[in-house]
């Protein structure tokens, strides 16, 4: 839904500085290496310390490259697939590294196994949402439907661990717990959809040669 809704609006209001980036000479890739390494370093820098807050804050800055990354592709004509590879593949890296350093840090001085499971669970199902897509279109079919999205889940975990930080009670386990249960019903959305296309394509009557 975040996709759908925000994407445009924070789009224009980052353009300028993707336009700036793009006079001073800066390739979109490099823009989302930068932005995947400065969330990975605030993820697993601050959150296995349980400093949440401001973990929160400095991965919240990186996340944004992934707008201004492709701002900035569109604007000098450099959109490839290439491009969507690397951004595609980074963002699962980036996404790991949240979900990671959350867990590490249950797993240690939070003492919380079952948060710390959770976490891990939210990220492998994160990942296998995405899976689920890609394999989809690989196969020439669609799987893009579901009720958390990357953006979504990616908000969602930022912005209650945030809170988390603030001192909010409860609002972090809450959110994985969602978060889990949400990705499960995607996994199986999108099987479904696909499963139900496979059908459809075996059922039709192949044309004579």
């Amino acid at each position: 839904m975040l996709n759908r809704f925000a994407r445009a609006l924070f789009t224009r209001i980052f353009r300028p500085a993707a336009a700036y980036l793009v006079r001073r000479g800066v390739s979109p890739d490099a823009v989302t290496l930068v932005g995947t390494l400065g969330v990975v370093v605030g993820a697993l820098a601050f959150y296995p310390r349980g400093d949440f807050f401001w973990g929160t804050v400095f991965i919240t800055v990186f996340v944004f490259s992934d707008l201004i990354d492709g701002t900035m592709a569109r604007m000098t004509g450099r959109s490839s697939r290439w491009g969507a590879w690397l951004d595609s593949t980074l963002d699962r890296v980036g996404d790991s590294a949240v979900f990671g350093g959350i867990a590490m840090w249950f797993a240690g001085t939070g003492d919380d196994l079952l948060l710390a499971a959770l976490a891990i669970y939210c990220l492998s199902a994160g990942a296998v949402v995405s899976y689920a897509r890609a394999r989809a279109e690989g196969l020439g079919m669609t799987a893009n439907v579901g009720i958390t999205e990357r953006a979504d889940r990616l908000v969602a975990i930022l912005v209650c661990t945030g809170l988390d930080g603030l001192g909010v009670p409860y609002v972090q386990a809450l959110a994985l717990w969602l978060l889990a249960i949400g990705s499960t019903v995607t996994i199986v959305q999108r099987a479904l959809v696909v499963r139900r296309q496979a059908t459809a394509s075996a059922a039709d009557p192949q044309p004579p040669l």
